[in-house]
């Protein structure tokens, strides 16, 4: 199967041709303006390897956590593209994407840490279980002096615990304070890659989120903070 895989919920814009679980093509960016350059990232993947888009049999796209807009572009691009092309939508996880990146041994949980602004990360734990992943509970936003009891809550005694991503740049001094035996994936992927993202998609359960797909945002919104009952003088949910 030839799959796109997209991912826009850090600052890295990324796209990668996945055929058959293998990676053909990968193309990073750092932009700020993901609409601008989301579309010509794809078609040069698809280039570099001899396609087109018709030749796709499926997106995969990262469903966050990360920035809203650049989840919302992410998201609404893929939808379109799977809309026009008449192939499935798959979504995964933008944080066990960049877990899935990290070169651990079994058994080693995988703590993937994201930038989430406002003094917080979006983390999430999983642990590699052969090729596969296997989330430990649910993804969260949280300041970063909490990770150390969301880590302790789900690594037990003895297991290795591996610490990757944005986060741990953006908010070294607060994180100083954790399990120096924590091992630190310095030299791991900083921000999910859209080749994990294909990968996942391809090994988890395919389920086509064409119509039901939408960014995983975690936290809510600055306008659903201040206006829970919806925006003044906006339409009221029902």
């Amino acid at each position: 199967m030839k799959v796109l895989g997209i991912d826009t919920a850090t600052l890295t814009e990324s796209a990668a041709i996945v055929i058959d679980g293998a990676v053909a093509a990968l193309s990073e960016i750092r932009t700020s303006t993901h609409s601008d350059r989301l579309l010509p990232l794809c078609a040069e993947v698809l280039a570099g390897v001899g396609l087109g888009a018709a030749d796709l049999d499926a997106i995969a796209v990262g469903a966050g956590p990360g920035s809203f807009t650049g989840l919302r572009i992410g998201m609404a691009t893929a939808k379109g593209l799977a809309f026009a092309l008449g192939t499935p939508l798959w979504a995964v996880s933008s944080l066990a994407a960049l877990a899935d990146d990290a070169q651990v041994a079994a058994g080693t949980i995988v703590v993937p840490i994201l930038d989430a602004r406002r003094g917080e990360v979006y983390a999430g734990a999983f642990r590699r279980d052969g090729d596969a992943l296997v989330a430990l509970g649910p993804e969260r936003v949280l300041p970063p002096a909490d990770l150390a009891a969301m880590i302790a809550a789900v690594a037990g005694d003895g297991a290795g615990v591996a610490l990757l991503g944005d986060g741990l740049d953006a908010h070294a001094a607060a994180l100083a304070t954790l399990d120096p035996a924590y091992a630190r994936l310095v030299d791991a992927r900083r921000t999910p890659s859209a080749a994990a993202v294909a990968r996942l998609a391809l090994a988890g359960d395919r389920v086509d989120h064409l119509v039901d797909g939408a960014p995983a945002y975690v936290r809510p919104s600055e306008a659903e903070v201040k206006y829970p009952g919806g925006v003044p003088g906006a339409l009221r949910r029902p």
